[in-house]
This record gives structure tokens, sequence and C-alpha cells, in this order.
């Protein structure tokens, strides 16, 4: 019989291929997030061959982030409940097969579906992803692994728009989605060697109801203000779409305070830090992929940009994003997270400012890269608000909450842009893009007083083995 004290260090041991199931998985979670933005100068290519409206090109974006913020939580209760390897494993198989489906898209309906089951895909993927993670590294291994997966954020993003211009420019807008198969069916076959399967959890039941209830609701608010663009804000159409997502959240606040295996614990909302956190990752995100969308669209169908220059012209808003990124932690680690967050949301307002007024690229590009490096810090004050004053017990489901904001104020943020630059999106003109930008920048600025009196004063701890992206 094997001693306990044996077997207990038996189970501490280091898994001999940690650093590999570690590099295999992160080569995963970048494709999720590079997914993100990787479209955004692609959008006139497969506008144009597939003959789709500023509509369609809408949600063609918002469609992935919809999904992947929506079901986020979900995907981690059935990995929690299934086991995290099958449900990763399944949650690649999903996003690669989407990928392909995508890639060959003869029209509107297949090409978003498939950017749809992309979403669902990386729901299930990046959660299971992180949980193996936590699961394959022990001490401050885990902090360095974990180091390592949150600085794919920034880098996918930052990277999504240069070779977005790079694959249309070179094989075409297909390739766009073509490149996640090769690189997915690798970490397929690679990984079931790699990791083994974890138990499962005691069986429980998933909440599929609040997972309905809550991507339904945020459809249907993507939905109305994608709408508005065309019928206007007082339609039927658009106010029917908007109750209806009001309705939809309020029942799901209800499901999920009755619920015995909810998605959501909706009373960690009410924390004035969790709430704050969330606030922030919701407008930050919203912001920064609301100015991508638009200047992608901007250079190329309005002052008529190839898409590699486009994508070229990018690498500036990428470097000054990874520098505000490494200026963050040591500004908030000083100086605490509401002076970082009052501070980016008024440059990111500033950033925006720029081409509202000033058209010349050269100036939209410095108005991006102040905008994104303004958002980066107030993205990582969301992280060290939500994360930083609560107790280490409530950090997993707090991690996972304002995650689900990062992807959803995503979708948001474009929609509101899409409509209000309507005008010029579908025919190729300035018309509406100053608007929007405007728009971003009082939105930005909103966000930055309200943050005064939301993120709390003080300097944050974020616990060890926890991640946002």
């Amino acid at each position: 019989m094997t001693h306990p004290h044996l077997e207990a260090r038996h189970e501490a041991l280091p898994h001999p291929r940690r650093w590999s199931a570690l590099a295999l998985l992160c080569a995963a979670q970048f494709m999720l997030i590079l997914d993100v933005t990787v479209i955004n100068v692609a959008l006139p290519g497969i506008g144009s061959a597939l003959r789709l409206d500023r509509a369609w090109l809408t949600w063609a974006v918002t469609s992935y982030t919809l999904c992947f913020g929506a079901l986020m939580l979900l995907g981690g209760r059935l990995g929690d409940v299934y086991g995290s390897r099958r449900i990763l494993l399944t949650g690649l198989s999903v996003f690669v097969i989407a990928s392909l489906v995508t890639g060959l898209a003869a029209n509107g309906p297949i090409l978003l579906g498939g950017r749809l089951a992309q979403g669902t895909g990386a729901a299930l993927l990046s959660p299971s992803a992180l949980a193996t993670i936590t699961r394959l590294f022990h001490g401050p291994e885990r902090n360095k692994a974990l180091g390592v997966w949150a600085a794919l954020g920034g880098a996918g993003f930052a990277a999504g728009a240069l070779l977005g211009g790079v694959l249309t420019a070179g094989p075409g807008w297909r390739w766009v989605f073509f490149i996640n198969v090769p690189v997915g069916l690798a970490v397929l076959a690679l990984l079931p060697r790699m990791v083994a399967a974890a138990p499962p959890a005691h069986a429980r039941r998933v909440d599929l109801p609040g997972a309905i209830l809550v991507t339904a609701s945020t459809a249907a608010v993507i939905y109305g203000l994608v709408n508005a663009g065309d019928a206007g804000w007082g339609s039927a159409a658009t106010l029917l779409a908007l109750g209806a997502a009001l309705v939809g959240y309020a029942a799901f606040g209800l499901v999920e305070r009755k619920s015995a295996a909810a998605l959501m614990n909706v009373r960690i909302l009410a924390r004035p830090p969790v709430a704050a956190g969330a606030f922030l990752m919701l407008i930050g995100t919203a912001l920064l992929l609301a100015m991508i969308f638009l200047g992608s669209l901007f250079l190329q169908r309005v002052q008529g940009l190839p898409a590699l220059v486009t994508g070229v012209l990018f690498l500036p808003v990428a470097l000054v994003s990874g520098v505000a990124g490494h200026v963050a932690g040591h500004l908030i680690g000083r100086h605490g997270a509401r002076g970082a967050a009052f501070t980016g949301l008024l440059l990111a307002a500033a950033g925006a400012t720029l081409p509202a007024l000033l058209d010349d690229t050269a100036w939209i590009i410095i108005g991006l890269a102040i905008g994104s490096g303004g958002v980066v810090l107030a993205l990582v004050a969301a992280t060290t608000t939500a994360l930083g004053f609560i107790s280490h017990q409530e950090a997993g489901l707090a991690s996972g909450i304002v995650n689900t904001f990062h992807e959803v104020g995503g979708s948001i943020g474009v929609a509101v842009v899409s409509t209000v630059a309507a005008t010029g999106i579908e025919n190729g003109s300035p018309a509406g893009f100053g608007a929007a930008y405007a728009t971003a920048a009082v939105a930005a600025t909103m966000a930055a007083l309200i943050c005064l009196v939301m993120v709390p004063a003080g300097k944050a701890h974020l616990p060890d083995g926890v991640h946002v992206h």
C-alpha cells in the first residue's frame, strides 16, 4: 500500500511536459484573441466579395465576441462538470471547423453562422484552457505561466490588425480564417499526449436557461443598436429589440438568483469593486474595438489605402498598447487603480477626439495610438479593481464575470459606432465617422468621471492564480 505522504509528494511533483503544454494552450488562446481584431482590416474585402452591407459587416465582428463573452461562464461550468480537457478539445474542434466554414463562406448567412460557431468554440476552449494551466503549474511557476497567458491578450489584439492586413493583401481575406485550421489541428493532435484528463467535479446541473437568456438578451441589444443605423432610434424594431433585451436581462437575474447551478452570482455585482471593474472592462473594450473598427474602414473605404498598408499603419498602435500595459502595472502599484482608470479614459477621449476633428491619416493613427494606450490603462485598472478588493474565495467568480464583460463590451462598442457612422460606411464617404469618434470621446469622458466615484481609492492586490485577459 502506498503511504499517504508519498502519494501527496507524488501529486505535488511538477508535470514533466507542462511547459510544452503551456505553449500549445497559449497558441490556441492566441488564435481566439486574434480573431477579435484580425477581421477588421479584411472587412472591405469581405464586403466586396460577398456583397455585404454595413449591418452584415458589423455582425461579422460582433457575433464572435457576442458568443465568446455570453457563453464563457457556461463554458467554464461545463469544464467543471465534464472535465476541462474534454471541453477544451471540444471547443477547439468547434473553433477549427467553424474557421474552415467561415473561410469558405459564399454569402452573409454562412459567414455569420461561422462566426457564431467560432465564438461558441472560443467560449468552451478559453476557460478550460486556463483551468488546465492552473492544474499543471504550482507555486511561483504558476504565476510565470499565468503571466505568459495574460500577455496574450494585448499581443493578440495588437497583432490582429497587422496580420489581417498581411493576409488580406497576400493570399486573400479568406486566410484570415483559414490560418486557424493548421494551427488548431496541430494543437488537437499534440495536446492529448501532453495533458491527461482530469477527473470532473461531482455531477452538477448546467444552467442552460441562464446561458440562453443572457446570450439572447445581448444579441437583442446588438440588433437594436445596429438596426438603429438604418431604421432610426425611434423605429419599432429598434425599440422592441432594446425593450426585449431589458426584459431578458431582468429574467436572467431572476433565474440566476433561484438556480442551484447559477452561471453568475448576480449578488457579487452589487459589490462596488466588482461593479466598477466590470464597468471599466465594458467601456474599455467597447472603446478599443470601436476605434479599431472605425479606423480600419475609414483608411480603406474612405482614403483608399490597401489592406497591407492599413495593417502596417496599426503597428504604432500595437507598440503603444504594449508600452501602456507595462506602465500600467507600475502606475497602479504605486498610486492605485482609480488614478490610472481616470487618466486612461481621458487619454482614450483625447485619442478619439483627434480623428473626430482631423481626417488626415497621420492624425488618425496618432489618435488611435493615444486612445488605445489609454484604454489599456483602464483595462488593467479594471482587473485590479474587480479582483484586488475582494476575498480570494470570490476571485475566481469575479474573474469570470469581468471576462464576460470584456467580450460583450467589444460587441456593443462596434454596434454603436457602426450605427453612428452608417452613412459613411455604406457610401465610402467621411460622413458620420467624425460623429462616431466624437461619440466615443464623449463616452470615454463620462466614464472617466464615473470612475472617480465607482473605483475604490487605495492600492489593490491581485490574487495569485487569477487571470483576466
